[in-house]
């Protein structure tokens, strides 16, 4: 009976399980991701769907052939950003200035007349009324003392709802005394339910206390900052749980006259559109003190191109910081006597960053940033800067044409190209000769 296995059957031998996890993703790829992502403006998942749909998108990523399948997850874009830092990001932007040096889409002299302007990136938050606060700090805080064991007498939770309706129901209504009748009951809320859980964490010791401090802190600002207007003691309101870097900036426009989220100060080229430089400043600060620190990144952005500012064209809200910045003229409408004639002219120039701005906010996600804290609000700053100049070089490159291409990517030794391409060049050299001959004869003829 030869078939037959007197010991049973024989185990298979598994190889071990490797502790090392997934290889990396190639840089390559996930810096044009980054690219990718704010030059087309998508989310992290529809950049990645999109790249596996999209053979250009594979090329510019190094890829040699299609490949049906995602780079990688979304989520390892947010661990991407996180490793790069700001610095990192600074670094994308500053390669996307060195290749329109490079390629001769702008001229390095152009980069030392700089347009310097102010905006807000705005958070991705809702809009912050005293009603909605109050019932997320009413929530929080009983998420909070259950996460640490803490029973509470009462959460409030069907009167809280109905509480937030009613404030936005009289709102609506303009019934404000209402409105504030309803308010005041939500405070009343959070500041009871904060005391108890102060109370009952104090007993239990000093790790549940600190556990529990930030959540009670941010709740007693809200209460504090919704009995009154202005803020308490000198200390900044709060406008989101989640997101406590968020400031209320006034930009005196009719339509939006406060925006919520952080400002944002964008250098351009004179000449050219091309972006050099983008900070996020927190705390609200006054345009003119921003500029020094502007000027100095858009100067380490291009040391690559051995060029820096030294003409600025501002806006009136960088007037009297001539002395803070020595070396550098800035040009602004503020003082038109110490202005030459050629500066005046050049000063109707300056508006040419507003429509640059606009294509940030429209074309870019500078319009909403989703990335967390501060450390998000550089990032994304910065990120959709080189976006644009993305979508910039893209469009140089296009509008250079076929020849700019021929000496850019092609350059063909001497007997390489096949006879039908070369017959094809010399017809377009030829008929690009009879173009240049007719429109130099065509001013003769119109004149006889």
């Amino acid at each position: 009976m030869p078939d037959l296995d007197l010991f049973g059957e024989k185990p298979q031998r598994q190889a071990p399980a490797s502790k090392a996890g997934r290889p990396r993703v190639p840089l390559r790829i996930m810096i044009s991701l980054l690219y990718l992502k704010h030059a087309f403006n998508e989310s992290d998942e529809g950049v990645v769907e999109r790249w596996a749909d999209t053979p250009r998108w594979q090329f510019f990523s190094g890829q040699s052939y299609y490949e049906d399948r995602q780079p990688c997850d979304a989520t390892t874009l947010v661990k991407f950003r996180k490793l790069l830092g700001e610095e990192g990001v600074e670094e994308l932007l500053a390669q996307t200035i060195n290749v329109a040096v490079e390629l001769k889409l702008i001229k390095p002299q152009e980069l030392t007349r700089v347009i310097v302007d102010s905006t807000v990136q705005e958070k991705a938050i809702a809009h912050p009324t005293d009603s909605r606060l109050l019932e997320t700090a009413r929530i929080k805080l009983v998420e909070a003392a259950k996460a640490v064991g803490i029973p509470l007498k009462q959460t409030f939770a069907k009167e809280g709802v109905q509480l937030s309706r009613q404030a936005g129901r009289y709102a609506h209504a303009r019934q404000f005394k209402r409105m504030r009748r309803a308010i005041k009951r939500q405070r009343t809320i959070v500041g009871r339910l904060a005391r108890e859980i102060d109370r009952k964490a104090s007993a239990l010791g000093q790790a549940v206390r600190d556990a529990l401090g930030e959540a009670l802190g941010k709740a007693q600002r809200i209460v504090a900052q919704s009995a009154q207007r202005k803020a308490v003691n000198g200390q900044p309101k709060l406008y989101a749980w989640h997101a406590p870097e968020v400031d209320c900036i006034s930009k005196g426009k009719a339509r939006r006259p406060y925006e919520f989220g952080v400002k944002v100060g964008i250098v351009s080229s004179f000449t050219g559109n091309l972006i050099v430089g983008a900070r996020a400043f927190h705390c609200n600060p006054y345009d003119g003190h921003t500029l020094g620190s502007q000027l100095e990144q858009a100067t380490i952005l291009m040391q690559d191109c051995a060029v820096q500012p030294d003409k600025v064209f501002v806006d009136l809200g960088y007037r009297g910081v001539d002395a803070e910045n020595p070396g550098v003229r800035i040009i602004h409408r503020g003082k038109p006597k110490r202005l030459t004639a050629q500066e005046r002219r050049q000063l109707k120039r300056r508006q040419a960053i507003e429509p640059i701005i606009g294509h940030l906010k429209t074309d870019h996600r500078m319009d909403r940033c989703h990335l967390k804290g501060e450390q998000g609000d550089r990032l994304h700053a910065v990120l959709c800067a080189a976006g644009y100049n993305i979508k910039w070089l893209l469009r140089m490159i296009a509008k250079k044409g076929v020849p700019f291409l021929w000496r850019l990517f092609l350059r063909p030794q001497k007997g390489s190209g096949t006879r039908w391409f070369q017959s094809f060049l010399a017809a377009w050299r030829l008929s690009d000769r009879i173009s240049r001959r007719r429109s130099s004869i065509q001013p003769a003829l119109l004149t006889a």
